[in-house]
């Protein structure tokens, strides 16, 4: 009687992740805000500024977009995952990759979004040399690097965990 109480609160606490999740996308609101206050600042100041600063804007706008899509990516599939599933009528509109992400494949697709999130940063670094020590370049190129090993590391790993061949010997 006690262990399946304990067992009901468990599964129910997973409840409590919804919270969470309702913030993300609520960030997704402050993003898009920030988003069109950059995009307009552009727009604004487009005749008194250099080709490299509007590349370096819209290398930031970039970023804004991924880090959304991060977000979006990340709400569904880990409501899916760890919730509920989401109730989807036939026929209606979803992502290509609704309902298909597992723990570890979202993991994956993280790490490449934080690959190409560091790259961008790494390019507006690039973009603007000058304004960089040696010293802050090469940090900025070791993250870069740190998070493209660990994205290969976290894929083949799970590529060896469950290809086909793991699975049959589990």
């Amino acid at each position: 009687m006690l262990e399946r109480v304990i067992e009901q609160a468990i599964l129910a606490s997973r409840w409590l992740l919804v919270p969470l999740y309702l913030g993300l996308a609520a960030m997704l609101v402050v993003l898009t805000v920030q988003f069109y206050v950059d995009f307009f600042h552009v727009i604004g100041t487009l005749t008194e500024t250099d080709d490299s600063t509007i590349i370096l804007e819209a290398l930031a706008l970039i970023d804004l977009v991924l880090v959304a899509g991060l977000i979006t990516m990340v709400v569904i599939s880990s409501y899916e995952n760890f919730v509920s599933k989401i109730d989807v009528r036939e026929g209606q509109d979803t992502p290509p990759l609704f309902g298909k992400l597992d723990p570890g494949t979202l993991k994956i697709k993280l790490g490449a979004s934080m690959v190409a999130i560091s790259s961008i940063q790494l390019l507006k670094a690039f973009v603007s040399v000058g304004k960089y020590s040696s010293t802050e370049l090469a940090w900025l190129i070791g993250i870069h690097m740190t998070l493209v090993v660990s994205t290969l590391l976290m894929a083949i790993i799970d590529k060896l965990a469950f290809s086909k061949g793991a699975k049959e010997k589990a």
